[in-house]
């Protein structure tokens, strides 16, 4: 699935542009930023889901 911290694709490019989208706050509520304009968007999490096109890159664990 997703996790915080990952770069994901949405179904809908943003107008600056760039499709690449960071998750930067994740609970009932999903926070996410263009990695383009650097623009923040909340959705809910069904929303975000209905969306969400495919997750792009994983964010890597450094432990």
């Amino acid at each position: 699935m997703y996790d915080l911290g990952d770069i994901v694709e949405m179904k809908k490019q943003h107008p600056c542009g760039v499709n690449r989208w960071e998750i930067v706050r994740m609970g009932a509520d999903i926070k996410i930023k263009c990695t383009g304009c650097g623009h923040i968007v909340m959705l809910s999490r069904r929303e975000f889901e209905k969306k969400l096109k495919k997750v792009l890159e994983k964010k890597t664990q450094t432990d």
